[in-house]
């Protein structure tokens, strides 16, 4: 397939095209390339590609594509409550304008990275499945609610929207985000031999690595129709189903001579849900995620050290929100987040 890949220089986007090409899909990207310098370790080849914010996208861009792969977002919790009319404009309108114009352009399939955020507050000891009550508590979370359901609607005879709501990513991609759990957790212990922990590490959280992410797009892009057409999925694993105590854990055991520190300052998080990936795996047999938390956790922890990860890079170029900011105040982006020249 030629297929269009948003977000294409993001985290998952950098780890995903590879294994795309790799499938033999020609990739066409399409990037802002607001956190294309976001870099730590080498980099692939990036596929050709559009740099164009995505509320600008015409139908020249989705003209000759087989299916797409929406990656492109406001990409996490702290963004959206910063600025959550820019999250609203981007993550919903600016994603649901491009699929009608897919839609409008011939593309037969509509990838959508949703996430398991949406189940929020889900509560309960119960593993949470897909047909569960939606209960987001974020901008970004009701952002991605929002999507599914105008996606829902365009769905028809010709057009296949896909809902992959992702468990919380982690792993190395060699463009780094330190601002996510287990990234933030293996880095805050190498650099000051603290695994900090702001909660009281009783929220359960899904995880699942980028690499495992990439494979479960790739396999949902050229699955039968009537397998995955308009439907929602978890994308993920329960062996990675942990609190965050024990993610917590896990990264001391990975990063020697590192303790666990549980301050509690930010109480309670109220989003803190198990979830049930057994319908993807139904719906794709043979498939399954292949890493643990464990061994994302190591393989972290080496690529901090050959890499040589800084304080300052860990604090600035790989959190999302303080890179948002310093382009802002180097005037690289106007108040809407668009890039200048």
């Amino acid at each position: 397939m030629r297929v269009l890949l948003t977000g294409h220089q993001g985290y998952l986007g950098t780890v995903m095209a590879p294994v795309l090409t790799a499938a033999g899909h020609e990739v066409v990207g399409l990037d802002s390339g607001l956190f294309a310098d976001c870099v730590l370790g080498p980099l692939p080849a990036d596929p050709q590609g559009h740099r164009v914010d995505l509320r600008d996208i015409t139908a020249e861009h989705v003209a000759g594509v087989d299916a797409v792969i929406h990656l492109a977002a406001l990409s996490n919790d702290p963004l959206g409550s910063l600025a959550p009319e820019l999250t609203y404009d981007i993550n919903h309108h600016a994603s649901v304008r491009l699929a009608r114009l897919a839609r409008d352009a011939g593309v037969r399939r509509f990838l959508y990275a949703s996430t398991c955020s949406v189940y929020g507050a889900a509560g309960g000891d119960d593993l949470v499945t897909e047909d569960a009550p939606l209960r987001p508590v974020t901008p970004y979370a009701e952002s991605k609610v929002r999507v599914e359901d105008d996606l829902h609607a365009l769905a028809d005879g010709d057009f296949s929207p896909v809902y992959m709501r992702n468990a919380t990513a982690f792993g190395h991609s060699p463009r780094l985000r330190a601002d996510i759990v287990l990234n933030n957790l293996v880095g805050h212990a190498l650099l000051s031999g603290e695994v900090l922990v702001l909660s009281d590490g009783t929220p359960w959280r899904p995880l699942v690595h980028a690499a495992d992410i990439a494979r479960a797009f790739t396999a949902a892009l050229t699955a039968p129709r009537e397998a995955v057409h308009d439907r929602a999925f978890n994308i993920g694993s329960e062996i990675n189903n942990v609190t965050v105590a024990e993610i917590a854990e896990q990264v001391a055991e990975a990063v020697s001579g590192s303790k666990v520190v549980i301050t509690g300052e930010t109480g309670a998080d109220p989003r803190s849900y198990r979830v049930d990936f057994s319908r993807f795996r139904a719906a794709i047999p043979g498939f399954d995620c292949e890493w643990t938390v464990k061994q994302g956790a190591l393989e972290l922890a080496d690529a901090y050290r050959e890499h040589g990860l800084t304080r300052e890079d860990f604090d600035r170029r790989f959190t999302r929100l303080a890179v948002l900011r310093a382009a802002s105040d180097a005037g690289a982006v106007d108040d809407t987040l668009r890039r200048r020249g």
